[in-house]
């Protein structure tokens, strides 16, 4: 079975590295638009979301992680049967790290030059379901939100 990784970070610090030694430790990765393109572009093996869920982001990036090959993904319990046949049926592979950070509403929001609409474009929906479904899923998946969680976690 595969070891899925799925990287989608608005803070790119550190990530090109964090991925290389994701690589070295035997997993696959899979990374949404921006992401995708910085890993590529350093010679990392890579797949984009798209390729994973076979559906494209659409509304200029409102949408791509929101699939049930990645929610499933992330929530699939991989020591119970019924889960792991389901799984199968509908080609979804287990992620067991999860590697996010959330668009920076604070700073956004501290912008006293912000109009709403950018206000609202900082809303992160995505990253959010990621996260929590991977911390109701602790027993099988890690979960990484700050650059400063990736050497800790790899030493770990």
């Amino acid at each position: 079975m595969k070891k899925l990784a799925l990287i989608s970070v608005f803070d790119k610090s550190g990530i090109v590295d964090f991925a290389k030694d994701l690589i070295a430790n035997r997993y696959d990765i899979i990374a949404t638009g921006n992401t995708f393109k910085l890993l590529s572009e350093n010679g990392i093996s890579v797949t984009e979301i798209k390729d994973l869920t076979g559906f494209p982001e659409i509304f200029q990036g409102r949408v791509k992680t929101l699939h049930p090959r990645i929610s499933g993904g992330i929530l699939m319990r991989t020591d119970n049967p019924s889960d792991l046949k389901e799984a199968e049926e509908n080609n979804i592979s287990p992620i067991k790290i999860v590697c996010v950070n959330l668009y920076p509403f604070k700073e956004v929001s501290n912008n006293p030059e912000a109009n709403l609409e950018k206000l609202i474009e900082n809303i992160d929906i995505g990253g959010p379901t990621m996260i929590r479904a991977a911390a109701k899923n602790n027993k099988f998946v890690s979960v990484l939100t700050t650059p400063q969680q990736y050497l800790p976690f790899l030493e770990e």
